[in-house]
């Protein structure tokens, strides 16, 4: 078992999907080369009903997670795969307002004392990264690029989110190759 935790690495996405019915089939994984930092935090509402002068039942909702991920830049794969950008056969690469991004799966893992954990993050949306540069100075300074991603539960069967740390387990060695589901 982990006491700590450190290190973001193997980021992969999977491109969503949807079918009839809200059934959603997974891409295979396309590997995120250059993730710096992801940083979501967890959405949903408190809500406490009060009852006999006191505080008699609390409930808070599991809306999923809202956050960036920040990368050194966003792969032109995943800009094009999820972002709808159209690559033209002489290298011009366009963004059409009126595109709609896919959703998608984000898997990755976190270092830790004893084994990486490795997460997922089995429905998820973002927006389009900022543009931004800055001039050459007397060093190089990279400038990273960051994605606002929120991770919603699935229609079809409320799962937001899985992860596994036993790296005896066949599902562990297989997690980047195709999304993996609980049995």
């Amino acid at each position: 078992m982990n006491k700590i935790k450190y290190g973001l690495s193997n980021v992969y996405y999977s491109v969503i999907t949807m079918g009839e019915g809200d059934t959603i089939t997974y891409g295979t994984p396309v590997a995120w080369k250059g993730a710096v930092n992801l940083n979501l935090t967890a959405s949903g509402e408190e809500n406490t009903m009060y009852a006999d002068n006191m505080p008699y039942f609390q409930v808070t909702a599991n809306n999923g997670y809202s956050g960036t991920l920040e990368s050194a830049l966003v792969p032109e794969s995943f800009k094009t795969d999820v972002l709808g950008e159209i690559a033209g056969e002489d290298g011009v690469v366009v963004e059409k307002s009126n595109v709609i991004a896919k959703q998608f799966a984000l898997m990755f893992q976190f270092e830790g004392d004893e084994t990486a954990t490795r997460h997922v993050l089995y429905n998820c949306t973002c927006g389009r990264p900022d543009l931004a540069s800055q001039t050459k100075e007397a060093t190089i300074t990279p400038v990273t690029e960051t994605l606002n991603i929120t991770a919603i539960p699935r229609p079809n069967d409320y799962i937001t989110k899985g992860k596994i740390s036993d790296s005896t387990k066949e599902k562990y060695q297989n997690w980047f190759t195709a999304v993996q589901f609980p049995q």
